[in-house]
């Protein structure tokens, strides 16, 4: 039927522009072609020039209410604003939790279709909500060539065969956008296999700090580590860094100079776990280093039992197009639990008793009220001059002289 309607509409304008004998040619054929009778083949080539008044189709009425999306928003506020996949993936666990700790007070209908909403629909009904979102950062790596020779390179591409053990490590820089002075860096150490990560704040990049800092958190890992890859920066190329992982027999290696992507999976963490958690405000003072590893606690908690990660599992060239393939999400946790071989079994006991208690809104809201802390501490604070204090008296002598002319 719908390719007799394309043929009518077709010859339709032919057929008005034709003389006698033309239409009797034109609906001969078109008759042979259709079948139809010479008379309903004259009406349908008249009826197709005649435009047809074409209604709105009425919107189908919405799957997911306001009461829906307002149990979505809380679910993505507790995870720490993820993008729709992960989301989507923690739904599963986070649902019946957060209605078990009384946190989510909704019917079982609300659940249920709170449980099937696609990806594709939480960023698209959660997309004014991201869009507040805009924060932006710097880079303070300084590279450290002592003992470049004696430090093998590791690139993103050998980590393929990485098991449970092996970590990128890397610093953040608290300098508010002036680098100038004494400020606070925390340091990230992510799993390469599992996505566990622990973050630890310090003073500052010396290396004693950092490589204190290191051992604490290595510590702190449900599995022992088996190797270090870290960037080129002097707080993590030394002596005592590389002599410590020789003792423990640990494996030692670096990214390329000036290949960001070397250290993909921490720089990732980088944003969502430091970045998105505290800002890029200035923090230089004891008492703000203390609530910033007051709030690192609490957010390894959200980020190893409740914050699902996708890994890249394959990325395939054809010419210029790279097509890559990532595995289903699954929080560290899981993925320590699904282990076999390296991570011994009364480790996933215990790990197991911890995550049952667990509440992620509660935990969530400990973190927010500790992030207000760091915020109003960081805010009350007078910062440093932005400009050294030999030019600033320069620029004021310069002042006083032109008000005195």
């Amino acid at each position: 039927m719908s390719e007799r309607k394309a043929v009518t509409k077709t010859t339709a304008l032919r057929y008005a522009r034709a003389d006698r004998a033309a239409k009797k040619t034109i609906l001969d054929e078109l008759c042979a072609l259709t079948l139809w009778h010479r008379d309903h083949a004259r009406k349908a080539l008249r009826q197709a020039l005649v435009l047809k008044q074409v209604k709105a189709r009425p919107p189908r009425p919405p799957l997911y209410g306001d009461d829906v999306i307002e149990a979505l928003r809380f679910c993505w506020a507790v995870q720490g604003t993820p993008c729709g996949r992960l989301l989507a993936a923690a739904l599963p666990d986070l649902v019946p939790r957060l209605r078990r700790f009384n946190e989510l007070a909704i019917e079982d209908g609300t659940a249920a279709l709170l449980l099937k909403i696609a990806p594709a629909t939480i960023d698209r009904r959660l997309k004014a909500d991201r869009g507040k979102l805009d924060p932006r950062g710097r880079s303070h790596t300084k590279p450290g060539t002592l003992l470049k020779d004696s430090i093998p390179m590791r690139t993103w591409a050998e980590w393929d065969d990485a098991r449970p053990g092996f970590v990128e490590i890397d610093l953040v820089g608290h300098e508010g956008g002036n680098s100038r002075g004494e400020f606070c860096f925390t340091l990230t150490i992510t799993d390469i296999s599992t996505g566990w990560t622990e973050t630890r704040s310090v003073r500052n990049k010396a290396q004693k700090w950092v490589f204190a800092a290191i051992k604490e958190a290595t510590a702190a890992f449900p599995f022992p580590i088996l190797g270090i890859d870290s960037d080129n920066g002097s707080e993590f190329i030394n002596w005592g860094l590389l002599r410590w992982c020789e003792q423990e027999q640990l494996t030692f290696t670096r990214s390329r100079s000036g290949n960001k992507n070397d250290g993909a999976h921490v720089e990732q963490k980088n944003w969502h776990v430091v970045r998105q958690t505290v800002g890029y405000h200035r923090y230089d003072t004891a008492a703000e280093l203390e609530l910033l590893n007051r709030i690192w606690a609490l957010q390894a908690r959200l980020t190893n039992h409740f914050g699902p990660q996708q890994k890249l599992v394959q990325k395939i060239r054809t010419g210029a197009k790279i097509s890559k393939k990532y595995d289903l999400p699954a929080t560290p946790y899981q993925r320590v639990l699904a282990d076999e071989g390296t991570v011994r079994q009364g480790v996933k006991t215990k790990l197991q008793r911890e995550n049952k208690p667990l509440n992620p809104a509660a935990i969530q809201r400990q973190v927010q009220a500790l992030c207000t802390d760091l915020l109003t501490l960081t805010t009350a604070k007078q910062g440093p001059k932005n400009q050294p204090s030999i030019r600033a008296k320069s620029n004021d002598s310069t002042m006083k002289a032109t008000r005195a002319s």
